[in-house]
């Protein structure tokens, strides 16, 4: 028994069912549920890929019912009726606080039900007749057992990431803007792109940062690969507290502290050409007038206007001397 109908628990179901057979069949032989048959045709139906791919790894094919056919299925439709009546007469005076409880009590009535009670017509049991007719004409299992994925159809952005449940994996920066297909599982990510897999990740928790492989990055971004926020922030505020501060605000304005790397860096380097003090008046000069951009303290620089600031800044603390100013006798 499963708590919902959903495509897991669907998936989930087929699978225990395989598993207490001990074995697969040719065929899997589903109604028309939307939840695993996309379009139903007689001709040419449309089967979920999740179902088709669990079914080939059992080594199975899919071939759904007609639409509104029921007489495809009319002897397991027979035997599911009863089987569902005979076990839901024997629980319906219990009570259950759990779905482990309710599968182990079914689970305790199938043996009773398939392995000691004999059938009248036949004179043996419903497992006797399984081990001799059908299990010589179904397929072992594999030694692996399915893993559970689901298949998304995704568009890599311009930083040549993928988002998937809030979290960002990179694929090569060549598919940047492309089409690609994801195939999800509870603990990996693979990408693919036209069939072929592109790039390959642990799942991660939806946090909306970023996973990112070295090898996807084009040259001019991996240069600053092994830079962090922490790295930059120590260099900038080494240079001087004012660098430090543009940094800060720079990571903090940006919606993603990444994208400020080439900023930061750019403005710190500026200390090798400039020196380190020039450096610092700039960016309190681009403090004062809110620039945020590493064009513009270079401008700055340029043009000289980091020694303005300085000498308005020791003009601005001389103190002020005029007959006209109140004094601290004032406000007494």
């Amino acid at each position: 028994a499963r708590w919902t109908e959903t495509l897991p628990d669907w998936i989930e179901c087929h699978i225990q069912a395989l598993e207490f057979f001990g074995a697969a069949p040719a065929l899997l032989v589903p109604d028309n549920a939307k939840v695993a048959i996309i379009k139903a045709c007689h001709f040419d139906p449309q089967v979920n890929r999740t179902y088709s791919a669990m079914a080939a790894h059992y080594g199975s094919a899919v071939l759904p019912t007609r639409p509104r056919r029921p007489r495809d299925k009319a002897k397991v439709e027979a035997a599911v009726r009863i089987v569902e009546r005979w076990l839901l007469g024997r629980l319906r005076h219990r009570v259950f606080y759990s779905l482990a409880e309710v599968n182990a009590a079914i689970a305790e009535l199938l043996y009773d039900l398939n392995d000691k009670r004999v059938l009248r017509r036949v004179g043996v049991t419903r497992r006797q007749l399984f081990e001799e007719l059908d299990r010589p004409a179904l397929r072992p299992l594999p030694v692996e057992r399915y893993v559970f994925a689901e298949w998304r159809i995704r568009r890599a952005g311009l930083d040549y990431h993928v988002e998937i449940e809030r979290h960002y994996y990179s694929v090569p920066y060549r598919f940047a803007r492309e089409q690609v297909e994801a195939r999800i599982t509870a603990n990996t990510i693979e990408i693919f792109h036209k069939g072929e897999r592109i790039a390959a990740h642990r799942r991660a928790s939806g946090n909306g940062k970023h996973t990112t492989i070295p090898d996807h990055m084009p040259s001019a971004h991996r240069r600053f690969a092994d830079w962090t926020i922490e790295r930059i922030r120590r260099e900038a505020s080494a240079m001087g507290s004012d660098v430090g501060l543009l940094c800060d605000r720079i990571l903090a304005d940006r919606p993603h502290p990444e994208q400020g790397f080439r900023a930061c860096l750019g403005i710190i380097r500026l200390g090798r050409s400039f020196g380190r003090d020039r450096v610092n008046a700039a960016c309190a000069r681009a403090l004062e007038i809110g620039a945020r951009t590493y064009g513009s303290v270079r401008s700055i620089l340029d043009n000289h206007l980091d020694r303005t600031a300085d000498s308005k800044g020791a003009a601005s603390r001389e103190p002020i001397h005029h007959e006209n100013i109140r004094g601290p006798r004032y406000y007494h």
